[in-house]
């Protein structure tokens, strides 16, 4: 298993796995992903902020990261931090722990890039995905209610937002 940057042939794959996780949610949940652009993705790779998990050759996960969220940390993105979005799992392999295994790459990411904090946040008062996250490491911050939502995607219009933190130091 391997997490290295994802490139502009993984865009299929990337998209097909945000599909499957939009279906998911759908099934499970009130709040869902919105469908998302495709610019966003290709920025992404451009900037080197896309990420894929590699097992035999097969991209088994995806995840974004940033160092910047002012629309959803406010204040705190004055603090040096890894935020971390959209971690998409291919289904064959559901079960191997993925996001323990992202939050030690970017445990060593953030110390790379001088960062203080690993960030994430989830919409809506999933109790099942809050004491996932914990179990993996992050603390939970609390449910927070955007002062201004203006900009952010389709999903973070009308739930409060879950923020979850690891410190490193």
């Amino acid at each position: 298993m391997q997490i290295i940057n994802s490139n502009a042939n993984d865009i299929p794959e990337i998209f097909r796995l945000y599909n499957l996780v939009i279906d998911y949610q759908k099934e499970r949940f009130t709040v869902y992903w919105p469908k998302f652009e495709l610019s966003l993705v290709e920025t992404e790779i451009i900037e080197n902020r896309q990420w894929k998990i590699v097992i035999n050759n097969e991209v088994a996960c995806v995840f974004a990261t940033t160092f910047y969220d002012p629309l959803i940390w406010e204040e705190k993105n004055k603090d040096p931090a890894v935020y971390i979005h959209r971690i998409a799992t291919n289904p064959h392999y559901r079960g191997k722990k993925f996001v323990e295994h992202i939050v030690e790459w970017a445990k060593q990411y953030a110390k790379e890039n001088n960062k203080n904090f690993i960030r994430l946040d989830t919409v809506g008062d999933n109790k099942k995905l809050i004491d996932h996250y914990c179990k993996c490491g992050f603390t939970f911050l609390g449910l927070v209610d955007l002062p201004d939502r203006q900009g952010l995607p389709q999903h973070y219009q009308t739930d409060d937002v879950c923020l979850f933190e690891i410190a490193l130091q």
